[in-house]
């Protein structure tokens, strides 16, 4: 990491019994920070190989376009390159609130919409429960 990019706020733990890198964040921060923390969870995908990914967003409350827009368009598919010729499969765990905002939200919804489309270099899902997370990594 450049001395100029902040601390990850996440906690990013390796699972190797799992083969599968956990991502949890404990509340809310800065798009500039968050898009510094999925750098890092990047970084730790590379240095283990490992493209399943558990990103747990339940306590995020804030949903900026700005990050939206970003993960979408640019980080998931600079990712999915990075890992290939894996393909990258990320399980996020949202809140209820968080859901209902993908619901009632069309500039979220079409972001999502865009994630979610089978037309992408990586797959993406979002899940209320991390056991029905758990299965559709591994499915």
């Amino acid at each position: 990491m450049a001395a100029s990019e902040p601390a990850a706020t996440c906690s990013i733990v390796y699972r190797p019994d799992l083969h599968l890198l956990v991502g949890r964040w404990p509340g809310d921060a800065p798009v500039p920070q968050l898009q510094a923390d999925y750098e890092a969870i990047l970084q730790e995908a590379e240095r283990y190989s490992v493209a399943r990914w558990l990103l747990d967003v339940r306590r995020r409350d804030q949903l900026s376009p700005e990050l939206g827009q970003w993960a979408n368009y640019t980080f998931y598919p600079l990712a999915s390159t990075r890992l290939a010729p894996q393909l990258l499969r990320i399980a996020v765990l949202c809140s209820p609130a968080r859901l209902a905002v993908y619901d009632s939200d069309a500039q979220q919804r079409a972001y999502l919409a865009y994630g979610l489309s089978a037309e992408r270099t990586y797959r993406l899902r979002l899940f209320g429960s991390e056991g029905t997370a758990m299965e559709w990594l591994y499915s």
